[in-house]
């Protein structure tokens, strides 16, 4: 997966099957959409040491993290001036969000962290690729599919 002609292509809500570790080990951009279904979507992330992903809250969204390599530290709490729960987490660990909490996890480490997240509904457009955490909050173009399904909720909030 080093060159885009190698990065898993999203078919949209279609049968699909691949490697996901290895396809979340071998990602370098900070978000790269895998798949978009009509009710989840499958995304992979690379975040650089130091960097994080995003202080941020989904309302009506419960979301899956899990690192395959590096290593992070999670925070979360109602408030996002008051995150009371913090944990470290490596290769192999989930991080599991409930909707409406606010949360973020920081690479403490010093190699790539290596994500893949699981949002139900969608959150980007399909085959989205945002090189960097910059080009993501610029991006103003990354609506889900018109053919997702999704909940009426307000919009999500970041820190």
């Amino acid at each position: 997966m080093g060159s885009s002609a190698d990065r898993i292509k999203d078919i949209g809500p279609q049968p699909q099957s691949f490697d996901i570790e290895r396809a979340t080990k071998e990602n370098t951009n900070y978000r790269s959409v895998a798949w978009s279904g009509r009710y989840l979507q499958v995304t992979l992330m690379s975040i650089p040491p130091g960097g994080d992903i995003g202080l941020e809250l989904h309302p009506e969204t419960d979301q899956f993290l899990r690192l395959d390599a590096g290593k992070g530290r999670v925070q979360m709490g109602a408030a996002k001036d008051k995150l009371t729960f913090e944990a470290e987490v490596s290769d192999g660990w989930c991080v599991l969000v409930p909707a409406g909490t606010w949360h973020n996890i920081t690479n403490i480490g010093s190699t790539p962290m290596q994500v893949y997240t699981i949002y139900a509904p969608a959150h980007h457009a399909p085959d989205k690729v945002q090189a960097t955490a910059a080009a993501a909050a610029a991006d103003k173009d990354d609506e889900p599919a018109v053919w997702s399904v999704q909940s009426k909720h307000a919009p999500d909030k970041h820190g």
